[in-house]
C-alpha cells in the first residue's frame, strides 16, 4: 500500500511537467509525451547535456530568437522531467505569437538529449476594416491605427489596444456607450495575413444632463458650474448646446475648479471624490464632492535679495496687500507675470538685463486665516545683448529680418523689447508669427547673451480673381499681390522664383473690367526701408479708370455724345517711425496728383470739363495690435489731413460768375479723417473689437463750394467696382446696399443723385464686434463675427449730429488665405429705413448678404 502511495504522489508531482513538455493542437493542457528511443523515468530524473534544438512551424519569425527565448540551448544542462521544460512553453505562450506550442524530445543518445519545438504561428494583421463609423471617423481612426498593421500579430492585445483607440477617439467625439466586436478574414495579397474587420456600435452621443456638488458652503453651485468652462450642463436656452462631454476637458475642468476656488481665498480647497454616472444613453450626471477649507487672508509680506529695486517699489509692482484675499494665481501672476504682459515684479528685472533673475514666494506663517509671505528674489548679474541672429528664413533675407528686431547689441537684455520683436516680425507678413521662436543663450563668464530668432516661412503673395456684377454687367478681377518682392534683383534671372523676393518690398498690380464700358487698372509699389539703413517708407502708386456710355463711337473707341468719366492718378508717399511718444507711432507724408475727365456725365457739381487734384497729405498712425490678421490686444489708431493750394485765394477769378469749366479745372479742399480700433480678449476665445470712424470735406471759399470729389460714400462691401472708381472714398456699412446711406436732407432727385454717385463732405460710423477664432493655423485664419453698427452721412457741420445714426446688425465670418487675402461675407439686418423718394434707392436702401475680398486691416474700409 505504501509503494502505492508513493506511485500516486510521483504522477502527480509529474503531471504540469509532461504537460508543459506537450502541449497539443487539440487541447494544450492535455499532457503528452512523445520520445524517440528510451522513455523518462518519471520516478528517478535525470541530468542531461542539450545536444541541440530545432523549430517547426514557424515561417514568418526569427527561429534563433524562439529556441534563445525558450533557454534550452546547446551545451546547456537540464533536469528531465524537470522545471526547465515547463518554463520553456510557459515563456512561449507569453510571446502571443502562436496558436499552439508543443515542446518534443527528438531523441536521446545516452545523457545527451535534442527538443523539437513545434509551433502554429497566430496570423497577422494585414489591414482593418471598419464598420459603423462615418467616413471621416474612419479616416482619423485609420491613421490612429496604421502603426498596427503588416507587422501585428493577432492577438489579445491586440483586440485590447485596438478597443482603447476607438473607445478613446470616439469618447472625445461624444460616444460614450460604444460597443465593439471584432471578426477576421483572410488576406489574399499577403501570407498568413488577415483582415481585422471592426464592428463599432457609437451609441449615441452623451452630454451632461447635470453637475451636483455636495461639501460646498460659501460657493453657489451655479458659481462652481461656471467654473467649469468645458464642461456644461444641457439647457434648453444654449442655442450652440453645451457640447459633448469630454473626460479630458472634464479633468481639466476639475483642476481649475479647484484652481477657482483657492484663487478666491480657499487654499485648502479639493475634490474628495467625483463620480460620473449614466442618467440615460444621451446623458452622464457627474458628482463632486467638495472639501472647501476656510478663507485665507494675507497677512505680512517681507522681501529678502533685493538690492537693485526697493522694497516699497516691488510692492508697488506686486499691488498685494496686507488683508488682501489670498490667492496663489494672483500671487504667482505677480510675480512672474502672465504671457507678454509688463506689470509683473520679474518683468521689472528682466527688462533690465537681469536675464536669470528668479523669484520665489515663501508661507512662512499659516495661522488661523492669515498666511504670512516672505518674497525671496535672486537678481543675478545684468546681462549684454551680444550676437543677434536668425534662422528657419528660407526666401526673406537675413537683413529684412533682423531690421525688425528691436533687441540690438551692446543694449541690455530687454524681455519687454523680445516679445515685441516677435511681434514686429509677425508684422513683417512673411512668417508664422505663432511659429516665432526666440532663444536667449546666456554667456555667464562675460555676462552676454546671444539671442536666435527661429522663424518659419508662409505663403505671403496673393492673388485675387474674381467676378461680381454691377451696373447691369458682369465685371471681371485679376490682382497680384507680391508681399516679399525684391526690386534690387529685378534683372537677375538667378533670382526668380518665379519673382525676384526676399527683400519684403511690395508690388501689387490690379485690373478690372466689365469690356467696352468699364476697365480700371492700378499699380502699387512699396519700400519699407528706403536706403536700408532706417526705418523711413516709400511709396508709389498709380492708377487709371474709365466708365462710358455711348451708342456710337469713333476711330478711337471713344463714345461719341455719350457719357464718360476717366480718372488717372499718381501719387508718392514717405513715412517714418517715430521715437516719440512711443515707438509704435508712424508719420507719413504723401504727394498726391489726379485728373479727372468728364463728358457729359450726370450725378456731380459739373457734368462735362477738367479737374485737377494735386494734394499735400499728413498722415500720423499708432498700430499696437499684437497680430495683423486676427488681433485680441491693442489698438490702431490714424488721423489724416489732406490739403490742396487755396487756387480761389489767388487766382483772382469770380466765382460767382465763372463757368463750371473754370470753377472746378482746380479742385480745392481741406479733408480730415479719423478711425480707432480697440481690441480686448474676454472670457476664453472671444476678442471684442471697437471702433470709430470720422471723416470732413471741408472748402477754403464758400464762393466755390465743397470739391465735387473726394467724398464719402457709406453703405456696402466697400469694395471697389463698377460704379465706385469715382473719386470718393468707400466706406463700409453692412445690411445697407453700396452708398445709400445719404444725408436726409437729400430730399429732391437732384439731390440724392448727388449724394448718391458724388457722396457726401462728412460721415461717421461706429462699430462694435465679438470675434471667435474657428481656425489657427499656417494654411488659414479663420474667425466668426457678431456685429453692431450704425453711421450716418450729413452735407454740412449745421446738420451734424453723431448720434443721429443708421442701425444694424447681424453675423458674419472671415479666412484669411496666404494666397487670397483675407476673404468675408456678412448677414445684416437693417433698423433703418433709406428714404426713395428720389427714385434713386431701392427697397430702402437694405442689403442683408455682402461679400468682401482682400480687404485691407487698417485704414478707410
Amino acid at each position: 500500500m505504501k509503494r502505492i502511495y508513493q506511485l500516486i504522489l510521483l504522477l502527480l508531482i509529474g503531471l504540469p511537467t509532461m504537460a508543459q513538455i506537450n502541449r497539443p493542437k487539440s487541447n494544450p493542457v492535455t499532457p503528452s509525451l512523445k520520445v524517440s528511443g528510451t522513455d523518462l523515468d518519471y520516478f528517478q530524473p535525470k541530468e542531461y547535456i542539450i545536444g541541440g534544438t530545432t523549430l517547426s512551424g514557424a515561417k514568418f519569425i526569427d527561429k534563433e530568437v524562439i529556441i534563445t527565448l525558450s533557454k534550452l540551448i546547446k551545451g546547456e544542462r537540464i533536469l528531465l522531467p524537470g522545471e526547465a521544460t515547463s518554463a520553456a512553453i510557459k515563456t512561449l505562450w507569453a510571446q502571443g505569437l502562436f496558436d499552439d506550442v508543443e515542446l518534443n524530445i527528438a531523441k536521446l543518445v545516452e545523457d545527451t538529449v535534442y527538443f523539437d519545438i513545434q509551433v502554429v504561428e497566430r496570423p497577422r494583421l494585414s489591414s482593418f476594416e471598419l464598420n459603423g463609423l462615418s467616413k471621416s471617423q474612419k479616416t482619423d481612426v485609420t491613421e490612429k491605427l496604421n502603426s498596427k498593421s503588416g507587422k501585428t500579430i493577432i492577438n489579445e492585445n491586440t483586440y485590447n489596444s485596438t478597443t482603447t483607440i476607438i473607445n478613446k477617439y470616439l469618447a472625445e467625439k461624444g460616444y460614450f456607450f460604444t460597443n465593439i466586436e471584432y471578426k477576421t478574414k483572410p488576406d489574399p495579397n499577403m501570407e498568413n495575413g488577415v483582415v481585422l474587420q471592426v464592428f463599432v456600435d457609437k451609441g449615441r452621443k452623451v452630454k451632461v444632463h447635470d453637475i451636483e456638488f455636495t461639501g460646498n458652503k460659501n460657493f453657489k453651485p451655479a458659481q462652481l458650474r461656471k467654473f467649469m468652462k468645458k464642461t456644461k450642463k444641457m439647457a434648453f436656452y444654449k442655442i450652440f448646446g453645451p457640447g459633448k462631454f469630454s473626460k479630458e476637458k472634464y479633468a481639466e475642468d476639475k483642476e481649475k475648479l479647484v484652481a477657482k476656488m483657492q484663487e478666491k481665498g480657499y487654499r485648502d480647497a479639493t475634490i474628495i471624490s467625483d463620480t460620473t454616472y449614466r442618467h440615460n444613453e444621451k446623458s452622464v450626471g457627474i458628482k463632486i464632492d467638495l472639501y472647501e477649507g476656510p478663507k485665507y487672508y494675507v497677512g505680512n509680506i517681507t522681501w529678502a535679495g533685493n538690492a537693485k529695486y526697493a522694497t516699497k517699489d516691488l510692492m508697488k509692482v506686486l499691488a498685494i496687500e496686507k488683508g488682501d484675499i489670498f490667492s496663489e494665481e494672483k500671487l504667482n501672476v505677480k510675480l512672474h507675470g502672465n504671457g507678454a504682459e509688463s506689470d509683473d515684479v520679474s518683468s521689472v528685472y528682466l527688462n533690465d538685463g537681469y536675464l536669470t533673475f528668479n523669484v520665489e514666494p515663501v508661507q512662512t506663517k499659516i495661522y488661523n486665516d492669515t498666511v504670512d509671505l516672505e518674497i525671496r528674489i535672486y537678481e543675478g548679474p545684468q546681462y549684454t545683448n551680444s550676437r543677434i541672429t536668425v534662422k528657419g528664413n528660407t526666401i526673406t533675407n537675413d537683413r529684412v529680418v533682423l531690421r525688425a528686431v528691436r533687441t540690438r547689441p551692446g543694449d541690455k537684455f530687454s524681455k519687454e523689447l523680445l516679445v515685441r520683436t516677435v511681434r514686429d516680425i509677425g508684422q513683417l507678413g512673411n512668417f508664422d508669427e505663432s511659429k516665432t521662436v526666440p532663444t536667449p543663450k546666456p554667456n555667464p563668464a562675460d555676462g552676454t547673451v546671444d539671442i536666435e530668432y527661429a522663424v518659419e516661412e508662409k505663403p505671403s503673395d496673393q492673388v485675387e480673381l474674381s467676378g461680381g456684377f454691377g451696373g447691369g454687367r458682369v465685371i471681371g478681377t485679376i490682382g497680384l499681390t507680391f508681399n516679399n518682392f525684391s526690386l534690387r534683383n529685378l534683372f537677375n534671372p538667378k533670382a526668380y522664383k518665379p519673382l525676384p523676393k526676399g527683400d519684403g518690398q511690395k508690388l501689387s498690380l490690379r485690373g478690372q473690367t466689365n469690356g467696352s464700358f468699364y476697365q480700371s487698372y492700378s499699380f502699387s509699389f512699396s519700400e519699407p526701408w528706403l536706403g536700408g539703413k532706417k526705418p523711413v517708407s516709400f511709396g508709389l502708386s498709380a492708377f487709371t479708370s474709365l466708365q462710358s456710355y455711348g451708342s456710337s463711337y469713333d476711330s478711337n473707341n471713344n463714345p461719341i455724345n455719350g457719357q464718360r468719366i476717366r480718372l488717372n492718378g499718381v501719387t508718392v508717399s514717405l513715412g517714418r517711425v517715430l521715437k516719440w511718444p512711443d515707438n509704435y507711432f508712424q508719420l507719413t507724408h504723401s504727394i498726391n496728383a489726379q485728373q479727372y475727365i468728364l463728358n457729359n456725365y450726370p450725378g456731380y457739381l459739373f457734368s462735362t470739363g477738367t479737374s485737377y487734384n494735386f494734394n499735400l497729405t499728413q498722415e500720423l498712425s499708432r498700430d499696437s495690435r499684437n497680430s495683423p490678421i486676427f488681433p485680441t490686444e491693442g489698438s490702431y489708431f490714424k488721423f489724416t489731413i489732406q490739403a490742396t493750394p487755396p487756387y480761389s485765394l489767388f487766382n483772382n477769378t469770380n466765382y460767382a460768375t465763372a463757368s463750371d469749366k473754370q470753377k472746378y479745372r482746380f479742385t480745392e479742399y481741406h479733408k480730415w479723417k479719423f478711425e480707432g480700433q480697440w481690441f480686448q480678449r474676454l472670457a476664453g476665445k472671444f476678442v471684442v473689437k471697437a471702433q470709430a470712424q470720422f471723416g470732413f470735406l471741408g472748402s477754403y471759399n464758400q464762393a466755390v463750394g465743397q470739391s465735387a470729389f473726394e467724398r464719402f460714400k457709406l453703405g456696402g462691401d466697400g469694395m471697389q467696382g463698377f460704379d465706385f472708381l469715382q473719386g470718393s472714398e468707400l466706406i463700409t456699412m453692412r445690411g445697407y446696399a453700396n452708398n445709400v446711406v445719404i444725408p436726409a436732407t437729400a430730399t429732391t432727385s437732384a439731390q440724392a443723385n448727388t449724394a448718391y454717385n458724388s457722396g457726401s463732405p462728412i460721415f461717421s460710423k461706429y462699430v462694435m464686434e465679438i470675434r471667435y477664432p474657428v481656425i489657427a493655423s499656417q494654411q488659414a485664419t479663420a474667425y466668426l463675427i457678431g456685429f453692431a453698427e450704425g453711421g450716418n452721412t450729413w452735407n454740412k457741420f449745421s446738420d451734424y449730429n453723431p448720434f443721429n445714426i443708421r442701425r444694424s446688425a447681424g453675423i458674419g465670418a472671415r479666412i484669411f488665405l496666404p494666397i487670397f487675402g483675407m476673404l468675408g461675407i456678412d448677414y445684416g439686418h437693417a433698423f433703418d429705413a433709406i428714404p426713395s423718394s428720389s427714385g434713386v434707392i431701392q427697397d430702402n436702401g437694405k442689403q442683408s448678404f455682402t461679400f468682401s475680398i482682400a480687404q485691407q486691416l487698417g485704414g478707410f474700409n
